[in-house]
């Protein structure tokens, strides 16, 4: 705000079409289920497992809470917490939630090193932006081979949880060909989405630049530092524009666009609260009537 003004601001909320804004529903309805499927693959490998219909519908609600409220994880916080009381198991849904992120932002992250490096750039500064996320997750997969190899660093329950998480439910047979897919096809929406706000800006620039550019600030938007989706994206576009001969305005004004077309699309989400807000509980009907049903479910799955 403080470089370039609220002129920027202003224009991406003008330049937001009914065109783009149809797009982001229909690309993000896609997304959405990829991100519910990746979920419920991590989940049933932990013994948490749902319906697809309902990790959507957890999912766009999470969306929703994200995209509306500060942090940006609320959502996937009240996700874990309502899923893990749904099913008796708070600590697996925990851990499903978050090694179904995690693997999520792994898969984001290698994508955005690789076509930085392969895609021809004039600015070496997106890669070092990029390089140090690579860096830090790097460390951390150092520390837990090490932590594999030497369980007796951690306590014996802490590592054989993470141990068992790790062979059962992300990087099983069964799971991990699905995971990847689903995230490399969460991030290619996500992109794309980023992409018709450009062209709703009118803005004239080769795939070949904006797809690095699209890749840099959707990593920045999962830094859970943001107010209602809000904050490190607006400033990692007009950083990232700049740094490719564009200019700071137009990265806010893309990046204000997109803000808007992500939020229409997770209001989808906003019916799910309403809904779920509406209908009785199960407590209502009392323990002994609801608590046989949900134990049948996770037999199932």
């Amino acid at each position: 705000m403080w470089r370039v003004g609220a002129g920027p601001l202003v224009d991406g909320l003008r330049l937001t079409t009914g065109w783009a804004l149809a797009a982001a529903l229909a690309i993000t309805s896609l997304t959405t289920l990829c991100c519910a499927w990746r979920w419920r693959l991590v989940a049933g490998g932990l013994g948490v497992g749902m319906p697809l219909r309902t990790a959507v519908a957890a999912y766009y609600r999470s969306q929703f809470l994200n995209a509306t409220l500060p942090g940006g994880v609320v959502g996937d916080v009240h996700r874990a917490v309502r899923h893990g009381r749904d099913l008796g198991h708070l600590g697996l849904s925990l851990r499903a939630v978050a090694w179904e992120r995690a693997s999520g932002q792994v898969v984001q992250l290698v994508l955005t090193l690789g076509v930085l490096l392969l895609l021809p750039l004039r600015s070496g500064s997106l890669l070092l932006l990029v390089a140090c996320p690579v860096a830090v997750v790097a460390g951390v997969a150092l520390v837990a081979v090490s932590l594999r190899l030497n369980p007796r660093r951690l306590p014996a329950r802490i590592a054989r949880a993470v141990t068992t998480d790790l062979r059962d439910a992300v990087l099983a047979r069964r799971a991990w060909p699905g995971i990847l897919l689903a995230s490399v096809l969460t991030v290619l929406g996500h992109a794309t989405v980023f992409l018709v706000a450009v062209r709703a800006t009118g803005i004239d620039v080769s795939l070949g630049r904006l797809l690095p550019l699209a890749l840099v600030v959707l990593m920045a938007s999962a830094v859970p530092a943001n107010i209602a989706g809000w904050g490190p994206r607006e400033g990692a576009a007009a950083w990232a524009f700049g740094s490719v001969g564009l200019s700071a305005a137009q990265g806010v004004t893309v990046a204000v666009v997109y803000g808007v077309l992500a939020l229409v699309a997770t209001l989808p989400g906003a019916v799910v609260v309403l809904a779920g807000r509406r209908r009785p509980r199960d407590g209502a009907r009392g323990p002994a009537e609801a608590q046989p049903e949900r134990v049948g479910s996770v037999v199932d799955a």
